[in-house]
């Protein structure tokens, strides 16, 4: 493809954007087209009698660098049939259309054609869906995770942007109103976006067969093939074998998961402060990663005989249990680390934002990350263990280390090269994603839509669902280490909140923002110096060059992994709560 073209109405110009285009060797799975394929739609809404209603006015289809458009969906599904008739198209021989955003554009479709196979992640949201004309729709949003005009900004090699202002979304249409050629264009641009995007995945990952359906299929291709091909690989079967799931375990591991932590400290919410400073960790989940022992071993059940036996339970293992606080208050006023929306009963509770001061009685699932922070930050009169499980610890398998360091290495080192544009933004998108791909439910229903039906989920039972996952020769990933991810993450982060106190402002997942930054100089530095010899450590375990964990930039500049990064001071600063600062 070497250039874009745009061609008028579909009537007209249909035949001359159907190229000779090759299909993937045939298998049992059939064969698919090997070309960027893309719809787009624009729409409007308006109401009707009080209910709210939209239509589709324009759309775009284009293949192989061609654009033709269109205003009606009779127009479209004689295109489709035009294609099908064209390439004979079926459910063995099928072309592949990348729609950004199918979740959108499939509500006004579904109804149009007859499905043969879909896949949703959750009602409304599918991923692909293949119909009886051999067309199979595609997510490119899911497959890219960025907005369209983040796509075009992150095109490399077919340059082209999403325009801005040329249509005024506030105005409502219909298939026959009058369309300006500014418009047209930006309508048209939104299908090239695309299109240039799934022609540079097409040439970088050498084949569309070898591009996956969301954005974590990249990593989790790359980290199951370092393990199933390196040289300890007889060594990962063995181990991956014994580090399987009974409902059990995987139902305390669902409810022990917790996220990223974002929140800001109560009392310096709404205020305008000055002389801010933020840090930032360097690849804090990559960090964790390479520095701490993670579950290699099936929960092992064990009953603490007192609460020094716990905490020494704690301070040795990876343990996971259900925990009861009978008139549990905060120790601290700057930050509340529990959360309302994990607690499994909560009585009288007075809350901060979505976090417990306090309550009359609480229960929560932890791993010991969790009861090591709450122990710090809360008092309580009464506690009861339950459901408590150890594990024997040791760090990922050496293949998954490596490849967390390749990709770090990569996104450092390529930053801004000429010519290594594509690799470092595949990169940086992967170190990203490593750990979507750790903590990806083995237990989530199928989800389709059925024409006769509607949205359907099929329920497999929990057993069943565990058995697969045990059984697999595809897996290579245990459930237990997303959760320690964000658990050690969690922890790391609040080694600096507790340190800052009172000068604790707001936090996000791998990062701060302070006041009187050199009050606190002595912890950053020391836990630099902490998080690096725990990475030195790994790595001396593995015979992995250190170095790898500190890359440099193109301008010479070492990038430790995992440390605390001063990244400047505000000059005036202020958050009214998660997710919400200027």
């Amino acid at each position: 493809m070497d250039k874009f073209e745009i061609h008028e109405s579909w009537y007209n110009s249909i035949y001359d954007i159907l190229d000779d285009i090759n299909f993937t060797k045939p298998t049992c799975k059939g064969s698919i087209s090997e070309v960027a394929c893309v719809f787009d739609i624009e729409s409007t809404s308006f109401y009707y009698n009080d209910e709210k209603r939209a239509t589709m006015y324009a759309w775009v289809f284009g293949i192989n660098g061609k654009c033709i458009r269109g205003r009606t969906w009779d127009e479209f599904i004689q295109v489709c049939n035009i294609l099908q008739q064209e390439y004979q198209l079926n459910e063995k021989k099928r072309l592949i259309v990348y729609v950004h955003n199918l979740a959108f554009e499939f509500q006004f479709f579904k109804d149009r054609f007859n499905w043969i196979n879909n896949f949703s992640l959750e009602e409304r949201k599918p991923i692909y869906a293949l119909c009886d004309l051999g067309i199979e729709f595609r997510c490119s949003y899911i497959l890219s995770g960025y907005s369209l005009e983040k796509v075009g900004e992150h095109l490399t090699k077919y340059k082209v942007n999403k325009l801005v202002g040329d249509l005024n979304y506030s105005l409502p249409r219909h298939s026959k109103t009058p369309l300006t050629n500014e418009e047209w264009n930006y309508i048209l641009h939104d299908g090239l976006v695309v299109m240039a995007y799934i022609q540079e995945e097409i040439e970088r990952m050498k084949g569309i067969k070898k591009i996956p359906l969301t954005k974590t299929g990249y990593v989790r291709t790359l980290c199951r093939n370092a393990c199933f091909n390196g040289d300890e690989r007889y060594e990962f079967f063995a181990l991956r074998d014994t580090l399987t799931l009974t409902e059990e375990s995987y139902l305390q591991f669902k409810r022990t998961y917790m996220g990223v932590f974002t929140h800001a400290n109560a009392r310096h919410v709404g205020k305008t402060l000055k002389n801010v400073a933020s840090y930032d960790f360097t690849s804090s989940y990559p960090a964790v990663m390479v520095s701490e022992k993670f579950p290699m071993s099936k929960p092992i059940e064990y009953t603490p005989k007192s609460i020094d036996d716990l905490l020494d339970m704690c301070k040795r293992h990876p343990c996971i249990f259900d925990v009861t606080f009978h008139n549990i208050t905060s120790k601290v006023n700057f930050e509340h680390y529990i959360s309302v929306s994990r607690c499994l009963e909560l009585k009288n509770e007075i809350q901060d934002n979505g976090r417990v001061v306090e309550a009359d009685e609480l229960t929560i699932s932890v791993t010991e990350c969790d009861f090591l922070i709450i122990r710090t930050m809360y008092e309580w009169d009464d506690i009861e263990i339950s459901n408590f499980f150890y594990f024997y610890q040791g760090y990922l398998p050496k293949s998954l280390v490596e490849t967390v360091l390749d990709l770090y290495v990569n996104k450092t080192t390529l930053k801004g090269v000429v010519g290594q544009e594509d690799e470092y933004l595949s990169s940086k998108e992967m170190v990203n994603a490593i750990y979507g791909m750790t903590v990806t439910d083995p237990c989530k229903n199928e989800i389709v839509y059925d024409n006769e039906q509607g949205w359907i989920e099929n329920v497999k039972s929990t057993s069943d669902l565990i058995d697969q996952y045990n059984k697999s020769r595809t897996r290579f990933l245990y459930y237990a280490w997303g959760i320690w991810v964000t658990a050690f993450a969690r922890f790391n982060l609040f080694t600096g909140i507790l340190e800052c106190k009172e000068d604790y402002i707001y936090s996000d997942t791998d990062s701060v923002k302070i006041l009187n930054k050199d009050n606190h100089k002595k912890y950053f530095d020391l836990y630099n110096k902490v998080i690096t010899m725990k990475i030195k450590e790994c790595l001396r375990y593995y015979d992995i060059p250190f170095s790898k964990s500190r890359p440099k930039t193109i301008k010479g500049v070492s990038k430790p992994l995992g440390v605390w990064d001063y990244e400047g001071m505000y000059k005036c600063f202020k958050t009214l709560g998660g997710k919400s600062y200027i």
